[in-house]
């Protein structure tokens, strides 16, 4: 039963896109940084339609309570890296705004 709950995790990891990603920002132009910012939106939308689908998944009985639970657990995480890259890319592209304008 782990083994099977375990290819489960695997397969639901592999089943939406993760956004590249290094935590060493410095390297990168603003541009990149809001493209990035972009990709990270989108990934967050793709991580709440998975846990839509997940959900009906469940209510409608075609997962097992098992299965639902490997399946929030890896939504849940996910959730959290998404949202830990989204404050760490608002934090670098407000940083460097305000280095610009003071600047100009």
């Amino acid at each position: 039963m782990a083994s099977a709950l375990e290819s489960l995790a695997s397969i639901a990891r592999r089943s939406h896109i993760v956004p590249l990603w290094s935590d060493d920002l410095s390297g990168r132009s603003l541009e990149e940084l809001l493209r990035a910012a972009i990709e990270n939106g989108a990934w967050s939308q793709s991580l709440r339609l998975g846990t839509i689908k997940l959900v009906n998944s469940r209510l409608a009985k075609q997962i097992s309570l098992e299965e639902y639970m490997v399946g929030r657990r890896i939504a849940n995480d996910d959730a959290a890296e998404c949202k830990r890259r989204k404050l760490i890319l608002e934090s670098e592209i407000r940083s460097r705004k305000g280095v610009r304008s003071r600047l100009a």
